[in-house]
C-alpha cells in the first residue's frame, strides 16, 4: 500500500507558516478533534450553540484554503489552537473545514490522510445525507479509519449518535462511489442521498467527482461545481461516473488510475469553479492548481 501521496500536505491542506502551530497540538486523531471543536463551528448548528452568526462569520464557509482558515482564527483570537474558544468567536465553516483541518495536521505529522466526500446516515432517519469525514491509517491497527471530527457530545446528543465517531462504521457513513454503486444496482432509491430538497443521481454523481478531486488532494467546496458535474440526471456520462466510482472505493489498489483519471477535465479543479450556494463563478486561488 504506498501511503506517501497522503501523508504530505499539499493543496488547499497545505497550511504554510501556520503549520508551525500544529507541533504543539496531540499525534492522535480524538483528541484533534477535540480541538477542533473548539475552534469551529458549523455554520447551520450556530442556534444549537446559542449564538447567531456574525457578517464575519458568515462568509467563512466559502474559504477553501487551510492556511485562510489559520488565519482568520489568529486575527481573532492569537492563543495556541488548543485553546478552545467560546462559540461565538470560532470558525464558522462545514463539515468539510473539520476534515480540511484534520487532514492538514495529520499530514503535517507524518500520519497519512485523506477527504472522503459522501454521505452520512446518522443526522436524518431513512435519508443519506451530504457530507464529509476524515480517513486516516491507523498504523497500529493497519487500516483506513473514518473520522468525524465535527461530531461533539452536543452534536451527538442532538443527533442520537450511538457509535464512536472517530471509528464511523463503513454503513454509516458511504463514500460517494459505494452510493453510486448502490443506486445503480437498484439497492438504493437516489432520491435518499442529497441535502435539503437537492437529492437524486445527479447529487450522487457530483459527489463522486468531489471524492476523486479530493483523493487527489483537490478537496473543494461541497457547492463547489465544475467539469462533469450535472443538476440533471440525463446529462450523467453514467460509464465516466460508474468507472470513477470504481476507482474511489478502492483508492489504494487503484491508486496510479486515479492520479491518470484526474488529467481528465471532467474531474481536475479548473481555475475557476462554480460557487452553487454564492451562485456565482469564483477564481481558484493557486492552492488548488499545484501538486
Amino acid at each position: 500500500m504506498n501511503l506517501a501521496p497522503f501523508r504530505s500536505p499539499v493543496a488547499p491542506s497545505d497550511a504554510g507558516v501556520w503549520a508551525l502551530q500544529f507541533a504543539a497540538l496531540p499525534d492522535d486523531a480524538a483528541r484533534l478533534a477535540r480541538v477542533l471543536q473548539g475552534l469551529l463551528i458549523h455554520e447551520h448548528l450556530a442556534d444549537v450553540y446559542g449564538i447567531t452568526l456574525s457578517q464575519r462569520q458568515r462568509g467563512e464557509p466559502h474559504l477553501r484554503g487551510a492556511a485562510e482558515v489559520l488565519e482568520r482564527i489568529a486575527v481573532r483570537d492569537s492563543r495556541p489552537l488548543s485553546y478552545p474558544r467560546p462559540p461565538g468567536e470560532r470558525f464558522a465553516g462545514c463539515c468539510r473545514h473539520y476534515v480540511l483541518m484534520l487532514v492538514a495536521i495529520l499530514r503535517s505529522k507524518g500520519i497519512a490522510a485523506r477527504a472522503r466526500c459522501g454521505f452520512g446516515a446518522y443526522f436524518t432517519k431513512d435519508r443519506f445525507v451530504d457530507h464529509w469525514v476524515t480517513e486516516y491509517f491507523d498504523a497500529a491497527q493497519g487500516r483506513w479509519v473514518l473520522a468525524d471530527a465535527q461530531i461533539d457530545d452536543r452534536q451527538r446528543a442532538l443527533f442520537g449518535i450511538d457509535f464512536d465517531t472517530m471509528d464511523v462504521p463503513r454503513e454509516k457513513f458511504l463514500v460517494a462511489g459505494d452510493a453510486w454503486r448502490l443506486c445503480r444496482d437498484g439497492r438504493a432509491d437516489p432520491q435518499a442521498f442529497g441535502v435539503l430538497d437537492m437529492a437524486g443521481l445527479w447529487f450522487i454523481a457530483s459527489n463522486v467527482i468531489r471524492d476523486g478531486a479530493a483523493l487527489n488532494s483537490r478537496e473543494m467546496l461541497p457547492w463547489d461545481v465544475w467539469g462533469g458535474m450535472s443538476l440533471v440526471d440525463a446529462e450523467i456520462d453514467l460509464a465516466f461516473i460508474d468507472r470513477l466510482a470504481r476507482l474511489t472505493r478502492e483508492p489504494d489498489r487503484h491508486l496510479d488510475e486515479l492520479r491518470r483519471a484526474y488529467d481528465d477535465p471532467r474531474i481536475a479543479v479548473p481555475s475557476t469553479v462554480f460557487n452553487a450556494v454564492l451562485g456565482r463563478p469564483e477564481a481558484v486561488s493557486p492552492f488548488a492548481l499545484s501538486a
